[in-house]
Order: structure tokens, then sequence, then C-alpha cells
């Protein structure tokens, strides 16, 4: 007789495996909850505590770590072993279906210190790493997708195949892995690692990352470059890791795609109006909101139509058809909304080497996580550069003239495009677009002449935000031949005397935020 050991916390489908499982003839062995919801399902179900001869203790704790548990999953397929487990009373385990407390889920409902040990698992993490060694014999399935699989297998082969029962040990012990890693991060952030205040540290002293290969892309940066993208365990509904690819089957994303739609579509949630942006070399190169989501794709490509030209737009509502045909009219390297109707994928989908990209749920302009940049040797991780409210409404008014209506509505459009741009960032806005922008320059007025170059007689009446204080007055001075009226930036320069002095000069209006947006 085989036997199958079942403990799951994630009980979804279990019941149905378990069927499966007793009907192809396992013996089932199970413990607690899972007895329970299998017997409750008429499945026949043998206690661990009747296997092992010893009952559960201390509330449940101590319960599957026992000789004759993992004697029957660790023996190998030979004489010594199967009499060692003989003369134990033991009996052979040939497939083990565990999986773990949830510890993660536990901590992200910010239950108390008390509860959130009690959901560190040990018995389920050593039967998983058990059977997961012995592969070459033993089945280990830690996750609701793969019953399906196995049970196939095991209905049209008696057995898994060995290379089955590999994947599946190497994705056991990529699950115990992420979980010892979730275990250490919180260790390191609570009790002597908290805060003073006693909140747990921001920054954990010991930081695993847990990463699931998607597939590999065409190459990296470079065709000399090989490249690969990963997702990261816990990924948030709405970011790109996990959008769904709606395309007409044509070329990969690419290493480049990838890194400027993630730019696109962080943009793009800064906004609630129906919004687009433009993207380029990770630039948004177009921004604009409308009433109509079509209207604010034009917008947003006419503000820089020869870079809009293969570019990546991001929008933040659903493709609707009249939104495709406008966005028909170019050749775009691909498009990310939250959704497409079937007339606009009809319409998209005439053009075979366009990818899509529908994010599903949609994540604002001030959700929470950590990013991460490699350098040699290491990893810089940070906060992410979150939008706090009224940025703009709550600056500091510096110069003699305050901003009017419009102007404030036109500094927060640019201020909110300015953090998306790579620094040293410009961004020229009238109230619902941009009209320029200027990045990624070593001197900041030259970032102001690029944008002005690119806005043309547009700047004249516009605003412009910058991603940081201006050194010089040389910056204002080109914002005032450009015909700039309005301006935001951080302040805190030695110079602002002289730069307020300038904007004063010239009747513009300028607010210091206070606040710093660098993108490098």
């Amino acid at each position: 007789m085989k036997r199958a050991l079942i403990s799951v916390s994630d009980k979804t489908g279990v019941v149905d495996f378990a069927k499966e499982l007793a009907e192809l003839g396992f013996e089932i062995l199970s413990t607690g909850g899972t007895a329970k919801a299998l017997r409750d399902a008429g499945i026949p179900v043998r206690d661990v505590s009747d296997f092992t001869g010893s009952p559960e203790i201390m509330d449940g704790r101590v319960k599957t770590l026992h000789p004759r548990v993992h004697g029957g999953i660790l023996m190998r397929d030979c004489d010594e072993d199967r009499a060692d487990l003989e003369r134990i009373g033991g009996a052979p385990i040939d497939l083990v279906c565990v999986n773990l407390y949830p510890f993660e889920e536990t901590v992200a409902r910010g239950a108390g210190r008390e509860e959130t040990i009690e959901n560190i698992d040990i018995g389920g993490p050593t039967m998983v790493r058990s059977a997961a060694k012995s592969h070459e014999r033993v089945t280990i399935v830690t996750s609701p997708e793969d019953y399906e699989s196995v049970i196939d297998e095991l209905r049209e082969n008696g057995e898994t195949s060995l290379t089955t029962r590999q994947r599946l040990a190497a994705k056991a012990f990529s699950h115990t892995a992420a979980y010892d890693g979730a275990i250490a991060a919180y260790m390191t952030s609570t009790g002597p690692f908290a805060e003073e205040d006693g909140t747990p540290a921001r920054f954990p002293s010991t930081l695993t990352l847990s990463l699931q290969k998607a597939y590999d892309v065409r190459y990296g940066e470079n065709p000399h470059q090989a490249g690969a993208f990963y997702i990261e365990r816990g990924a948030k509904p709405g970011s790109l890791a996990l959008a769904e690819s709606l395309g007409a089957g044509g070329k990969e994303l690419s290493f480049n795609n990838l890194v400027d739609v993630d730019a696109a579509l962080d943009a793009v949630r800064e906004f609630t109006e129906p919004a687009a942006v433009v993207v380029k070399h990770t630039n948004p190169c177009g921004v604009a909101r409308a009433a109509e989501l079509a209207e604010a794709y034009r917008l947003a490509r006419e503000a820089d139509p020869t870079s809009a030209f293969g570019g990546i737009v991001a929008l933040n509502r659903e493709v609707d058809e009249a939104t495709a045909a406008v966005l028909s009219e170019t050749f775009l390297e691909c498009i990310v909304a939250p959704s497409f109707s079937e007339a606009a994928l009809k319409k998209l989908r005439e053009k075979p080497a366009l990818r899509l990209l529908a994010t599903g749920a949609w994540l604002g302009p001030d959700f929470q996580e950590l990013h991460m940049k490699r350098i040699g040797g290491g990893l810089l991780v940070q906060d992410r550069d979150r939008t706090l409210q009224d940025e703009i409404r709550a600056a500091k008014v510096v110069t003699k003239r305050a901003p009017t209506e419009s102007e404030y509505r036109s500094l927060e459009m640019a201020w909110r495009v300015g953090k998306h741009v790579k620094s040293n960032a410009i961004v020229f806005a009238l109230e619902d677009r941009t009209v320029g922008v200027g990045a990624g320059q070593m001197a900041r007025v030259t970032s102001v002449q690029i944008a002005a170059q690119k806005a043309g007689e547009l700047a004249r009446g516009a605003a412009m935000a910058s991603d940081a204080f201006f050194p010089f007055a040389d910056g204002i001075e080109a914002a005032r031949d450009a015909g700039i009226t309005a301006i935001a930036q951080p302040g805190g320069s030695k110079r602002d005397e002289e730069v307020i002095a300038a904007a004063d000069a010239a009747g513009i209006a300028m607010v210091f935020t206070g606040l710093r947006h660098f993108r490098h």
C-alpha cells in the first residue's frame, strides 16, 4: 500500500486531491484540521498520532516530529533502511502534501508577537525538506496548483516521474527558503531590532529576496547580454509582475521594454482622472489627462510626437474602441492598462508586433513597497518615492506673486510628472498636459533649455517643475526666456535668494515644496 501524508494550512482543493489519492489506493495520513476536513468529506483518514503511536502534545506544537514519520519519508529504497524502519514499527511514506502556517499573512495583518511566533511552522518545513531531499522516491506537493498534474500522472503511470519529483522538490526548497527568509526579516526588525517607539524597523537586519523566474528575455540591455525576468514572491496585484499578456503573439517583451513599461505604469498611477503616459527610454515624453481616455492619449502623444514613435504607453482606464483607434495611428512597442475591451483588443491585435499588458487590479500613487538597486557586491534599498497629498497646494509661496488657480493646476501636472523623469529633471506643463520635458542632464539649466526646445511656443504661459533646487539663477532666466509664468521646486540652495529675485524680476510665481524627487 502507498501512503500519503497530508497536512495543510491552505485547504484549497485538498479534499478533491485526497479523494483522488484514496481512489488510487493511497492510505491517507493526516493531522488536526486537515484530518477533520477529509473525514467530513467521507474520505478514509488515519491520524498521524495513530501511525506514530504518540499523541499530539503541547497544544499541537509536536505531532509530526517523530522517527516513524521522518523515517517513513527519508528512507532510501534499500534493505538497510527498510530494516531500520521495520525495527521502529514504521512504514514508507510515498507522497507528502504540506503547506505551511500562514506566517507572512499573520505579519501582514498586524498580529501581535505571540500570535505571530505561534505561526512559525516547525513540523511542516521539516517534512517538506525531508520529502524534497528524498525526491528519488517521494513526491512532495506544496502548492494546490500542482494537485491536478500529480493526480494525472498517478492515474496514467501509477507513479510520478523522476523529472516531476525533481521539479516539485526544487519548488519545495524554494518554498521553505522564502518562508525562513520572511521569518528572519520579521525577527530582525522586531524586539531588540525595532524602532525606538516599538514599531518594526523599516529595514530589517536580514533581507532575503525570493524571486521566481518567469521567462528569459531576448537579451539584456544590449544583444551581447543575456537576461531574464523574475517575479517577486508576494508581488502586489496590479504590479507589472502579475500583468497578463493579451498581445497578438509577436515578439516577447525585452529587458528594455519591461523597464520602460514599469516606468510608464508608475507615472500614470499618479492620476485619478483618465490619463495617458508615453515613455521613451524610461522618461515620460508626453503625459496628459482629459475627460476621455482617447483624448488624454492624443494630447500625450502630441506633446512630443517624434519621441512617441516606438514608445511605451500606459493608461489608467480600460482601453475602449475609441482609444484603440487613436493608439493604432502610431507605431508603439507596448501598451499597458488595467484592461482592454473586446473591441479594443480586436483593433489593436491587427498590429502583430504590438505587445498588450493588462494589470487587472490597480495601484494608486501612494502604495508602499521597497525599491532596490544593484551595485557592485551589494544592494541599495529604499522606500518607494510615494506622492504625498497636496504637495503643491501645501508648498510655500516665495515670490511676490502667488500662482493663479490655473497656474496651480499646471504646477501640479508638472510636479507629478517630474518625479518620473531622470535627473536633472525639468517638466513644462499646461493644466492637463506636458508640453516639454528635459531629462538626465548634468547641468539643470541644460534640462530647462531642452524642455523649452521641445515645447516651443507652447511654453508661453506654461508652468515648470524641477525635481531639485536651482543652484543658480540661470535656470530661472532660461525659463523666463521660454515664457514660463510659474515654477515649483524644492528650494534649499545657497543661492535661493538670487533665484527668488530672478523670478520676481521676471514676474514669475514660484513655490518651494521642501521635497525633492530625484530619479537616478
